[in-house]
């Protein structure tokens, strides 16, 4: 199913919520791109509009990955198995915290422009998006609506994957999608329109919505938005970013295919891309938060491909597997999986095989390249926890690059430490001005070009 734009998502999702009509319902989007889908849901519905302000609470030195969630009204909602795997202090989560809490204020004052929020206490409460990525975000609002004393949670989409209703099943009372498509990779490739919505226009939603409220009068939203959901990554490395990543790749490569992978007694799904005449292959670990659809990763396995390297990019978790987050810190498992993937890409090729890991797919890169008999050719790590390879790093015989964003304080010290325990050839290098996503211009265009020269240098061998 195809959307026009989100005016259009919002009118075909009211008729699919009319039988909530009679239970005198509360509307609640998620800015920003949730809001124009949920104006429509709640003019249909003759219901009030409200914002659901929900900001993720980040991992100091892994920001995509959250430890928990604050929402308006002091509501917190904290994954102790997070916080515990992930070796936070009190100090750290106070830091985040308060960061956090602060944004949440601003963001809540400038969209309702001095209203009060709507209480939900006893209501049925509709929290609406424009679409589900991996369900972090939602589930995180539809945990917060309940805390604020919504009687019954309806969580409402146009479009999500196939297994999100898994994935959230624990967080809501139903659960309404009108899309599941099978090949689901991006919440906007549904989307014809699916331009950015600014602050202005989720003002100007909210207070018509607020001047009909009781009146039953229609009013009509621009649809023109974009969406802040989970995994639509930053700025320039959107739906567009990976279109014009694949273009490249397209260009550069002579087998691209979607895989199938058996590890350690699951079913990975993976894409290769082999350019012809490819002298060693690249297979990408992704970090919490990410998967093989990951723009950043993409745009780096772009340049890779250009160089005549193959990539493999794929998944170390199973969707089921990616709803508990606390998943992402076994790094003992993600490493025996990636181990299993290498043996099963050496079956197909004969050529050198390379890790390249970001985040906690560092940390399993390293572990995997540490085991005994392991034959890796040499290892990229981009933000990565090599401190949670920390007993196996002396065992690592690749020749590894470390890289790091110059402003990701707290991983330059893990980095710095790690390069410090490791014997083989290692290099640590410090984007300046990065943070920990490398979301600055042109900081991913120097990890990319820093990886490519590695893998050329350490793991294409001369003819």
């Amino acid at each position: 199913m195809l959307f026009t734009d989100r005016a259009d998502a919002g009118h075909r999702l009211a008729e699919a919520l009319q039988h909530l009509e009679g239970e005198d319902p509360v509307v609640l989007g998620l800015p920003r791109g949730g809001v124009p889908v949920a104006f429509q849901v709640a003019r249909a519905l003759k219901a009030p509009l409200d914002v659901i302000v929900v900001r993720k609470l980040g991992v100091p030195y892994q920001r995509e990955l959250g430890f928990g969630a604050i929402g308006e009204g002091g509501v917190r909602v904290i994954s102790d198995d997070i916080v515990r795997r992930g070796r936070l202090g009190q100090a750290d989560l106070a830091s985040v915290e308060h960061a956090e809490a602060a944004e949440l204020a601003r963001q809540a004052e400038r969209f309702r422009a001095g209203r009060p929020r709507l209480s939900l206490e006893g209501r049925t409460a509709i929290v609406v998006d424009d679409g589900i990525a991996t369900g972090a975000t939602a589930a995180a609002a539809c945990q917060v609506v309940r805390a604020q004393g919504a009687a019954r949670v309806v969580l409402a989409v146009p479009v999500a994957p196939p297994d999100a209703a898994e994935r959230l099943r624990t967080t809501t009372d139903e659960y309404v999608c009108l899309s599941t498509p099978f090949a689901f990779s991006a919440v906007g490739e549904w989307y014809r329109d699916f331009s950015q919505t600014p602050d202005d226009e989720v003002v100007a939603l909210l207070a018509e919505a607020a001047a009909r409220s009781g009146s039953g009068a229609a009013g009509s939203g621009s649809g023109k938005a974009g969406s802040e959901a989970e995994g639509s990554g930053p700025a320039g490395s959107g739906p567009g970013a990976e279109a014009a990543a694949d273009k490249d790749v397209a260009e550069a490569v002579a087998i691209a295919e979607e895989v199938t992978i058996d590890a350690a007694g699951v079913r990975l799904a993976g894409d290769l891309s082999l350019p012809a005449g490819a002298r060693a292959v690249v297979m990408f670990a992704h970090g919490s938060g990410s998967s093989r659809h990951s723009p950043r990763n993409r745009l780096v396995a772009a340049a890779l491909n250009e160089a005549g390297l193959g990539t493999l990019l794929f998944d170390l978790l199973t969707p089921a597997e990616e709803a508990h987050r606390s998943n992402v810190f076994d790094i003992a498992t993600l490493a025996e999986r990636l181990t299993d993937a290498t043996g099963w890409l050496r079956d197909r090729t004969a050529v050198p095989v390379g890790y390249f890991g970001a985040s906690t797919g560092a940390a399993a890169a390293l572990r995997a390249a540490a085991a005994p008999g392991a034959q890796v050719g040499a290892v990229v790590s981009r933000g990565g926890r090599p401190d949670l390879a920390e007993p196996l790093l002396h065992a690592v015989r690749a020749p590894t690059l470390l890289i790091v964003g110059g402003n990701d304080t707290l991983v330059i010290d893990l980095n710095q430490q790690a390069e410090a325990a490791m014997r083989c050839a290692t290099r640590l290098d410090i984007i300046p001005g990065a943070t920990h996503l490398f979301e600055e211009h042109g900081a991913l265009q120097q990890v990319a070009d820093l990886a490519r020269d590695w893998f050329l240098s350490h793991l294409v061998k001369e003819a």
